[in-house]
């Protein structure tokens, strides 16, 4: 029985040590403004505010990145001018009049976070930073729908207008991760690089690329002003999360940030498609509405919700009780479809999430059912033990007599 009891302790403590379940007073963190977002829902995990105004640094050349990619020409060559030459801070090392490929000069931007590279993609666009920088303003209000940052430069050195919020931060990296380029520019580890001014290997300055599981980009950051800023976006069984930190007093902080929030998000949080693009739907009232994009959602883990469409055409997820909405339940940029005429739902569905699926649970439900088997196994042999020692005992009597 000490055997069994000691089995027992060691076994639970290998299960909890292999399945540590992070919570929200468990996340006690470093930088300023901090949000955690899925990537597929743009549900809100957790914030810590992440509407305040902040300087972004380099996560800037995030914005940077996707308008090349988007409205550029990849293969077109960009000469690189003097002032191009003459950027601060880190480079790829251009020279003034060095042809280069835009998409070559995207790679330089976002994986060794090229100052020059940045402002030269500027000057191919529209001739000045200054000018590509409204460009940036406007993009990301416009196609993006955000509406707290302001962009004076393309690379993020500092400027007392140049600002964004965490916020803001997540929508933009959520809208570039969509992007298949971009997605493979900012996952790239290391590039050689061949200049006329620099012959080398890029590294990715994003060092969770290598030191955290399922990482998928995107990009860091500073200068004094902003502290360490990161954006990163992390997969782990089909979920993606997006994390951004801002104003982090080292990078060791900011790692130490994301990691713990990515933890607290992949194990506590799951994600699911609830309507599909194409989908029609009946609304209370009887009216039929046409579902344009596929709406996720993310909520905790086992979490009772159900869905439908009210009589005035909004979509609405609540948590299993009618009074109890779930905000930011269909917060993507198609949430603003989801009014009368524009969108389609409703067939009001409970949708639980089944313990079954959950591989954690599941592994603890094995473990419990062979140590009840173990312990079935050890009290049997101990009463066959007893049952032998007895009828030996009993033995030994007659024969005395």
């Amino acid at each position: 029985m000490r055997k069994l009891i000691i089995m027992v302790a060691v076994l639970l403590l290998f299960f909890a040590t292999i399945f540590p379940k992070e919570s929200k007073a468990d996340l006690d963190l470093y930088s300023e403004a901090v949000i955690l977002i899925d990537a597929k829902s743009g549900n809100v995990l957790f914030e810590k505010n992440s509407e305040q105004m902040m300087y972004p640094a380099s996560i800037t050349k995030i914005v940077t990145g996707i308008i090349a990619i988007e409205e550029g020409n990849l293969d077109d060559i960009v000469t690189i001018s003097e002032n191009a030459r003459n950027q601060v801070g880190t480079r790829v090392y251009l020279l003034e009049g060095e042809k280069v490929p835009l998409l070559k000069l995207i790679q330089g931007l976002l994986i060794n976070s090229g100052n020059d590279a940045g402002t030269a993609i500027a000057e191919y666009f529209n001739g000045s930073e200054k000018a590509f920088a409204d460009r940036m303003t406007k993009f990301v209000k416009e196609k993006i729908g955000v509406h707290d940052t302001v962009f004076k430069n393309p690379h993020g050195l500092f400027d007392e207008e140049h600002v964004t919020t965490a916020k803001d931060m997540a929508k933009i990296a959520q809208y570039a991760m969509k992007n298949d380029q971009f997605r493979e520019i900012v996952s790239t580890k290391e590039m050689d690089w061949v200049g006329e001014g620099w012959e080398t290997t890029l590294y990715n300055h994003h060092r969770l690329l290598w030191d955290y599981e399922g990482t998928t980009g995107i990009k860091n950051g500073w200068v004094e002003q902003s502290g360490h800023t990161l954006v990163t976006s992390a997969t782990r069984d089909g979920q993606e999360l997006i994390v951004v930190t801002l104003n982090a007093p080292s990078a060791q902080n900011a790692y130490y940030d994301t990691m713990a929030l990515l933890d607290y998000g992949f194990f506590n949080f799951s994600t699911e498609k609830i309507a599909s693009a194409g989908d029609v739907l009946t609304s209370e009232d009887g009216e039929k509405y046409n579902v344009i994009n596929d709406i996720w959602i993310t909520t905790e883990e086992e979490t009772m919700i159900s869905y439908k469409v009210d009589d005035e055409g909004q979509f609405i997820v609540t948590n299993g009780k009618e009074s109890d909405i779930i905000l930011d339940s269909v917060e993507l940029e198609s949430s603003e479809q989801l009014t009368r005429g524009a969108i389609s739902p409703i067939q009001e569905k409970e949708n639980s999430k089944q313990t079954e699926s959950n591989p954690t649970f599941s592994l603890v439900w094995i473990a419990i059912v062979l140590l009840s088997l173990f312990a079935a196994f050890l009290l049997l042999n101990f009463r066959l033990k007893e049952k032998r020692n007895k009828t030996k005992m009993d033995y030994s009597l007659r024969s005395l007599k």
